[in-house]
């Protein structure tokens, strides 16, 4: 078109600009997809949307990002106000062979916010959400791991993968079946085991079933203020129905991990266990037994 028929359009509002080069040919504020295909345009031939971006775009985040991230090939220079360019020498194979506007897949966005997560449990909080909304699994995760040269968090991680295979939903479970359950030698709990009350389900943490003991993890993140109610509720049905039920916070699977571990074995062995807790190392704060 010519460009003073462009400067017209846009002079009486018909038409807006949205980046170079781009531009919404309607009134009103543009949808996020418009902006996001224009950042697209404006970065240049094979973009594609990343990072809390594409987070955005697949549910792992439910808010949009402040910032539009966009990878491009290593080959090529780019960068414009309220765009993040980050650069990759394996663009097309991290890209989604189908959805629009063009986005990492899943996985890729996983491990790229995993690799710029400033510490490892921020880091293995992107792989817990993004395997307990449904997006993907632990094996497919550990796939795309295996295809990366480079990744940081990668032992923490490979670890982590497998907690999340056995259950755990956030980086205090995590932490509890790191620090508390198989150091010390506690039997394994079925992770997030599902029961019936009155026609409506509920779910415990860490059910060691055969004991009637179950451990409930506390934690404001895991657990926001609104849901806590619920928890509570939890506790006290359990314990109508004769099940012991013990709560820990971040602070005690953290840095209070033995006593907790003693406490928890205690009130197996009163429900039958027959085994005996570990110290997991000689500087261990409870005396074995």
């Amino acid at each position: 078109m010519d460009p003073d028929v462009i400067d017209r359009l846009l002079l009486s509002g018909r038409w807006q600009r949205l980046q170079r080069g781009s531009y919404a040919v309607f009134t009103g504020p543009p949808p996020r997809e418009a902006v996001l295909w224009a950042a697209l345009h404006r970065a240049g031939r094979g973009a594609v949307l990343s990072y809390q971006t594409a987070a955005e775009l697949s549910g792992l985040t439910d808010r949009p990002s402040s910032l539009i991230h966009v990878t491009i090939p290593v080959s090529r220079q780019a960068g414009f106000p309220g765009t993040v360019i980050h650069r990759s020498t394996r663009v097309q194979e991290a890209c989604h062979p189908v959805l629009l506007p063009p986005r990492t897949r899943i996985e890729e966005t996983v491990l790229d916010l995993a690799e710029v997560a400033a510490t490892v449990d921020d880091a293995f909080s992107w792989a817990c959400s993004a395997c307990q909304r449904g997006l993907t699994t632990a094996e497919r995760l550990s796939s795309a791991m295996r295809a990366r040269k480079k990744l940081r968090w990668r032992g923490e991680l490979s670890g982590g993968l497998a907690d999340i295979s056995d259950g755990a939903h956030s980086p205090l479970e995590q932490r509890y079946i790191r620090r508390v359950e198989r150091p010390h030698g506690l039997p394994q709990a079925r992770r997030q085991m599902q029961v019936i009350r009155r026609t409506r389900y509920s779910y415990l943490d860490n059910a060691y079933d055969a004991y009637r003991v179950s451990v409930e993890l506390d934690g404001r993140i895991a657990h926001p203020d609104h849901r806590r109610w619920l928890d509570n509720q939890r506790v006290n049905e359990a314990a109508a129905e004769g099940r012991v039920t013990l709560v820990y916070n971040w602070a005690d699977v953290s840095w209070r991990q033995c006593q907790t571990a003693w406490q928890i074995s205690l009130a197996l062995r009163r429900g039958g266990w027959p085994g005996a807790f570990l110290r997991c190392s000689p500087s261990c704060a409870v005396p074995g037994s």
